[in-house]
């Protein structure tokens, strides 16, 4: 079986997040997501809407989704592989190359963004619609 993780925060869930994980589950048989917990979020000043109990939820529903894990901080990610028998690591192209350390674990792989959504683009227009 082969097994890919990938990492975010996955809050205000749109269909970009679906296509990422759709592409991520493509390249494997199981696919494993680590979610920011709150504190972690708190850590990297960064609010989510949903909390971290609501937001695994939601991705436990996702079919592309096989399991669900925190995301607890930024070191953790070499166990993370290791742990759970990672054979593909993804994350989107806007990280190109950070994760790269990886490459002595697992296969590291940067997908492309899907054009056009972003969960700060759904933020920004909900403040000038609130307006």
């Amino acid at each position: 079986m082969k097994k890919v993780l990938t990492y975010g925060t996955f809050d205000l869930l749109h269909w970009g997040h679906i296509n990422l994980l759709r592409r991520a589950r493509e390249l494997g048989d199981y696919l494993v997501v680590a979610i920011s917990t709150d504190e972690f979020n708190a850590i990297k000043n960064k609010k989510a809407y949903h909390n971290y109990e609501n937001r695994k939820m939601i991705l436990e529903a996702i079919r592309y989704v096989d399991e669900v894990i925190p995301e607890n901080n930024w070191e953790q990610k070499i166990n993370d592989v290791k742990n759970h028998d990672i054979d593909v690591f993804v994350m989107g192209d806007d990280w190109e190359g950070e994760f790269d350390f990886l490459k002595d674990y697992c296969e590291v792989t940067y997908l492309p963004r899907t054009v056009g959504i972003s969960t700060t683009k759904i933020k920004k227009e909900l403040l000038v619609t609130a307006k």
